[in-house]
């Protein structure tokens, strides 16, 4: 019998066959801002997919800070683990659900791409630097690079994603923008609503565990939490001779499973009582249809408060958050008052971009090690250039 060799086609027939009808299918897809021809044998979202991991901004999230700096330990989340783990999550969810995982995998993979180095302190002091000269916002940087920063093909700036992944990227967090190329009352895919909440279980838990690591937390006073009480709880009864470390994987990967089933049943009851057949449905709600139901809610939302007040808050995680701080404003002055302290392949974007959102992108491109690097380079006299 001869062996089948499938092509693009015969993949996009395998979707409408498989998958709900309101996924997001690629043959679907609106379409790319600059035509290409399709590829021979994957789909626009897989090709998608392929274009973010090949990126520079991809590989540069290897050492860009999740909560814990690069050199503090060599088993710290980093953006890209983080965005690795999320992508698995978003991947089971849309499995689960009948979706386009290569969509919500797409989407999720390229959702951190915009962070600047340190995390969200550098975010936020460059947010403040650029208030008035068009603020910064992680996920609209993201759009940018993919859009136009990132440079790989001849015909075209950016990375020339399909309408249905930037618009995921621009609107998976709800409510984030009030303009922009997709800021319009509609919904993103029921895909791109999955990333925000494969996002929130992955950091909650993952930040959890290192924070456990790190023992800036401790086990006992974690049982105030129910989310952890019960899920520990029920590891430590099965498994009573483990250890320590072993049972604090165990729970995690408990409870990232238990919201994960919430997420989806919910999600269910939902498409259900608003009776959605089509992606055309999904995009004309009034309100998204990703969410948890109300009691798992209130249990995430209480080990999220946990965390910000006793990991984030943590003296030794805001003294290296106003160090952060300190760089990328250090960084960023240094560069706007004497703009010829700029590589010249950067300062050559100035007259087209403006000198602020110039050093801005070459910050916000930086890694961690590249900014504290290129912040001795600018102040320290003895730090060779």
């Amino acid at each position: 019998m001869a062996v089948e060799k499938p092509d693009r086609s015969y993949f996009e027939a395998q979707e409408i066959e498989r998958l709900a009808p309101y996924a997001a299918y690629s043959r679907a897809s609106r379409g790319r801002a600059h035509p290409e021809p399709e590829h021979a044998y994957r789909t626009a979202y897989q090709r998608d997919r392929d274009r973010v991991v090949h990126s520079t901004a991809f590989r540069r999230l290897e050492y860009k800070t999740q909560v814990f700096v690069n050199h503090e330990g060599d088993h710290y989340r980093t953006r890209l683990t983080h965005s690795l783990e999320a992508a698995q999550i978003a991947r089971a969810l849309a499995r689960r659900l009948l979706l386009n995982e290569d969509l919500a995998e797409t989407v999720t993979l390229a959702h951190d791409l915009g962070h600047t180095p340190f995390g969200h302190a550098g975010q936020d002091e460059m947010n403040g630097l650029m208030k008035e000269h068009g603020g910064f916002e992680h996920n609209l940087q993201a759009l940018r690079i993919v859009d136009y920063l990132e440079k790989r093909y001849p015909g075209f700036r950016g990375l020339n994603l399909t309408h249905e992944v930037r618009e995921g990227i621009f609107k998976h967090s709800p409510g984030a923008h009030a303009d922009g190329p997709f800021a319009d009352a509609s919904q993103p895919t029921l895909e791109a609503q999955l990333v925000d909440l494969a996002d929130e279980i992955a950091y909650t838990n993952h930040d959890l565990e290192d924070g456990l690591t790190s023992k800036i937390l401790q086990l006992e006073p974690l049982n105030e939490l129910a989310l952890w009480r019960e899920h520990f709880g029920q590891c430590c009864e099965a498994h009573p001779n483990e250890t320590p470390k072993l049972l604090v994987k165990m729970t995690v990967r408990a409870i990232i499973g238990t919201l994960i089933t919430d997420l989806v049943e919910e999600i269910r009851r939902r498409l259900d009582a608003h009776d959605i057949r089509t992606a055309a449905d999904v995009k004309s709600q009034p309100d998204r249809l990703s969410s948890f139901t109300t009691t798992t809610e209130a249990k995430k939302t209480q080990l999220k408060q946990y965390l910000f007040v006793n990991l984030y808050r943590d003296y030794r995680v805001v003294r290296m958050a106003e160090k952060a701080k300190r760089v990328i404003r250090e960084l960023f002055l240094g560069y706007t008052s004497n703009p010829l302290q700029l590589p010249p392949h950067i300062r050559a974007r100035v007259d087209d971009d403006g000198l602020h959102r110039v050093a801005c992108d070459y910050i916000a491109g930086m890694t961690d090690r590249f900014a504290a690097d290129e912040h001795r380079k600018l102040f320290d006299p003895r730090e060779r250039l």
